[in-house]
């Protein structure tokens, strides 16, 4: 990952954080013939383009913003917009990770939410969850929503990694929705030309009725950061 380094002075003595600290600010591009999240398709299986920027400081705050096209079908279509920011450090050899994130869906009204989030990791293996803490009212999301996930990666060499995340996802408002999901990606680094990654994506253990596609979903993307 091609990072530029700037040090700043950002005005956290309030933070207690010296001025002139490193700082590094990076941003990405992607695209990708489905946009997958946590199992279900953002696009109704079409392509996506997305973009994003983030700061992250030496004392281990970061903040970011993501933005991609989304197609729900009946529901709307338009884009979503993520804020999120966070503490992330290690400590004998775990790392771990705490955040907020909101979603925000400027062009489909009552969707937008905001998650608490946290995650630990050891080696090439994270466990995480994210707790919905309030969701606009109608909207499909909603405060006590809860998606828990264990997730890994290995580096293969020459390039080469592959990955995989199991989920489960309860929903507060309408519990008879509730799902898990699985993913395998395999990823190929191409340099400056950016990471390739095909990924196979399925839904499992759905409660009846819920009536998501349990067909094995296939997709490709690409991802460039600078």
């Amino acid at each position: 990952m091609k990072m530029t380094k700037i040090a700043l002075a950002m005005g956290l003595a309030g933070l207690g954080i010296s001025g002139m600290a490193q700082a590094e600010l990076s941003a990405n591009i992607g695209a990708t013939s489905n946009y997958v999240w946590r199992g279900q398709t953002q696009t109704s299986d079409q392509a996506a383009i997305s973009g994003g920027v983030d700061f992250s400081h030496d004392s281990g705050l970061y903040l970011g913003t993501w933005i991609s096209n989304i197609d729900w079908g009946a529901a709307g279509s338009g884009e979503e917009l993520d804020l999120y920011g966070g503490y992330s450090g290690e400590a004998s050899g775990i790392g771990y990770d705490l955040g907020v994130i909101r979603y925000v869906y400027p062009s489909i009204g009552n969707s937008d939410f905001t998650e608490l989030y946290g995650s630990v990791s050891y080696g090439p293996a994270t466990v995480g969850l994210n707790y919905t803490v309030n969701g606009e009212s109608g909207g499909q999301y909603d405060g006590g929503d809860l998606y828990y996930y264990a997730s890994a990666s290995f580096d293969l060499g020459e390039g080469w990694s592959v990955g995989g995340t199991v989920g489960h996802y309860t929903f507060d408002k309408v519990s008879s929705v509730d799902y898990s999901h699985a993913q395998l990606d395999v990823t190929k680094s191409a340099g400056d030309f950016g990471d390739f990654t095909l990924s196979l994506s399925n839904v499992f253990d759905q409660d009846v009725g819920a009536g998501y596609d349990n067909d094995l979903m296939p997709f490709v993307s690409w991802s460039k950061s600078f």
